[in-house]
């Protein structure tokens, strides 16, 4: 099979090729499946470089995400060969074939197609345990999403709308802001480049923000700390800014909020009926047309470079999917 292997680390992708690979010998508890597509995360591109938390030994098949067809399978699984599957695991989507945990899997929700079944997991999976699970967020409340133009920010402000929440985007580019507003229908998208919480203020009528989802650090969480609600939540989910900024605790002591750390896959690890809970709520939000996924781009794995330095550049609005096999 073809896979995109990654041989040696490097900071500019010259150690990430397409090369001919082993198909993956399945062993019991795993799921065969034929690749469909499969999306791009940031996670992949820090592994590239070994910036990641999670180091696999090299050389490794990239890709955390795929949608697909089972091909075999246990018959206590779950599973049967013809299922179309969504899921992944730490490595091994950019392929055309993946061996898949039972567990790390789950049936696509149904209309829903192998490139959106692809692009969602990841990203709405992090967005509802980080908003729902940690957050708490209810109806009404005021939400206020940074890094909006990535899969998990724009994941963050379709699921909070779908839930009747009232949704702040922010983006460092300016040039991003008509299509984040296009795609994520907050009622306003800012800029996150210095002092925003005064706007913040004006949007919520003084109110500021029940729940800050912060996928970006730096310069925009030692803002957000000015911009979250009393008792509210300040959801740090990481650090794409490049600085992982320090606080002082009398912030949050006088402030009364809480500063939260977000893992969604330590988390369902870790609660695994809870992480189902997540899964089962996100699929029927997705069968009941509440929620959809944004893809920039979708590519032949041929194209896997692409879609990496697009990443890299900062270019992306929502995901971006790869098909195997093309």
């Amino acid at each position: 099979m073809q896979a995109l292997r990654v041989e040696r680390l490097s900071d500019d992708l010259s150690g990430v090729t397409l090369a001919d690979a082993p198909a993956p010998a399945r062993v019991p508890g795993e799921v065969l499946v034929q690749v469909r597509a499969a999306s791009l995360n940031f996670p992949d591109l820090l592994m590239t470089q070994g910036g990641y938390q999670f180091k696999p030994a090299l050389p490794f098949i990239s890709g955390l995400e795929l949608a697909g067809e089972v091909l075999e399978a246990d018959p206590e699984s779950g599973f049967a060969p013809g299922d179309r599957v969504m899921g992944g695991n730490k490595t091994g989507a950019f392929a055309e074939l993946a061996s898949v945990p039972a567990d790390k899997l789950s049936l696509m929700p149904q209309g829903m197609n192998f490139p959106a079944a692809a692009a969602m997991g990841a990203a709405y999976s992090t967005a509802f345990t980080g908003l729902v699970e940690l957050g708490g967020l209810q109806e009404g409340q005021w939400v206020l999403v940074h890094g909006a133009s990535g899969g998990v920010g724009l994941a963050a402000c379709d699921l909070a709308r779908a839930l009747g929440a009232m949704v702040i985007a922010t983006t460092g580019s300016p040039a991003k802001a008509a299509r984040i507003a296009a795609l994520a229908r907050p009622e306003a998208v800012l800029t996150s480049e210095g002092r925003f919480r005064e706007q913040v203020a004006e949007l919520t009528g003084g109110k500021l923000a029940d729940i800050v989802f912060d996928p970006v650090g730096g310069d925009v969480f030692d803002e957000s700390t000015r911009c979250v609600a009393f008792g509210g939540k300040l959801i740090v989910v990481g650090f794409t800014g490049g600085r992982i900024a320090d606080v002082s605790t009398n912030i949050p002591l006088i402030k009364g909020f809480s500063i939260v750390g977000l893992r969604a896959g330590e988390y369902a690890r870790r609660f695994p009926e809870r992480g189902r809970r997540v899964n089962q709520a996100i699929t029927r939000l997705a069968e009941a047309g509440a929620i959809t996924p944004a893809i920039d781009r979708t590519l032949p794995l041929s194209r896997w470079r692409e879609g990496f330095e697009a990443m890299a550049q900062r270019e992306l609005v929502g995901k971006v999917v790869f098909v195997p096999g093309t």
